[in-house]
């Protein structure tokens, strides 16, 4: 896989264009997956693994690359499927979400292919609140599934999903506010959900960028004021049809939209975000998932708001 992940900085240029690349794999069977290229730092053949006593049955072993050890994740497993085999024939897909570096185990890996978000649909009805499919996308006629990594993580790692006590501050519990939350994973959003429900605030939680923005005009259109309705809107980038950064050029370019606070909560890392933020007209940028980071960046918004408002 040497060479796999070459031009990265090309591939950055996509963001911002509603397109992505997206690395294929595949686990136990013929099925194809998929995975965004830019949450890899690379792709290797599986190492020796360290095994780890008393640890969750997904984590086959930790890996010692470049002097970091990290944790290796048998995705097949993580999602239901059967183990994979664990051998020299397996690679390892390094990547990083939420702020953390992990492995994960996969049987084969296939290429890489640039399509566009639009491209990229929601998992078909049925599949259920369990599903582990957080999209899906069609390639020379095959269904190509997009793993919700943001449930795999919860699950296998876990992780704090409240804020802190002392970051509360109790004078923003008393107003009455409401926040747009867009994200196409059911975790992602309810983790949001969860810190805003601790100073009482309620949600609106919309699957994607589209969705959002077929809503936004809904509300226009029957003459309802952005700012009013919602105090801030908090969104996702990887999303389905429609990703965040183009849904925040489209708001902030929108005159009845454009003063709307938006923030960009994504577990893409990397220092372009913060020029990308610059880019769409974007707020802030907010790394997933820290819930104190997250409380502050609200609660900060939404003194300011108040005041506007007072």
């Amino acid at each position: 896989m040497a060479g796999v992940l070459d031009g990265v900085d090309q591939r950055t240029k996509l963001a911002g264009h509603n397109r992505f690349e997206l690395l294929l794999f595949k686990l136990v069977s013929k099925q194809r997956f998929g995975i965004n290229v830019f949450k890899v730092q690379e792709v290797i053949q599986c190492p020796p693994l360290t095994q780890i006593p008393n640890s969750h049955s997904v984590i086959c072993g930790v890996a010692h690359l470049r002097g970091k050890t990290i944790p290796v994740l048998d995705l097949s497993m993580a999602i239901g499927m059967r183990p994979l085999v664990r051998d020299a024939g397996c690679y390892v897909i390094v990547t990083e979400y939420n702020r953390s570096i992990q492995g994960f185990l996969v049987g084969s890996v296939d290429r890489i292919i640039n399509i566009g978000w639009e491209q990229v649909k929601a998992p078909p009805t049925g599949t259920g609140k369990e599903s582990y499919l957080t999209a899906v996308t069609e390639i020379d006629g095959e269904l190509i599934e997009v793993i919700d990594v943001e449930k795999v993580m919860k699950e296998v790692i876990g992780g704090r999903e409240e804020a802190s006590a002392e970051v509360i501050d109790m004078e923003v519990t008393s107003k009455n506010d409401h926040i747009l939350v867009v994200d196409d994973s059911s975790v992602a959003r309810n983790q949001v959900k969860r810190v805003c429900q601790q100073i009482g605030i309620e949600c609106t939680l919309l699957k994607d960028g589209q969705e959002a923005w077929d809503h936004l005009n809904a509300l226009v259109a029957e003459g309802i004021d952005i700012q009013d309705k919602y105090s801030m809107i908090i969104s996702d980038v990887e999303m389905p049809r429609m990703d965040g950064y183009t849904l925040a050029t489209k708001i902030k370019a929108d005159p009845n939209m454009k003063k709307i606070y938006l923030i960009l909560h994504t577990s893409l890392s990397g220092v372009f975000n913060t020029s990308m933020v610059q880019k769409v007209g974007a707020n802030e940028f907010l790394a997933k998932f820290d819930p104190d980071s997250l409380m502050n960046s609200i609660q900060h918004q939404l003194k300011l708001y108040h005041a506007a408002h007072s």
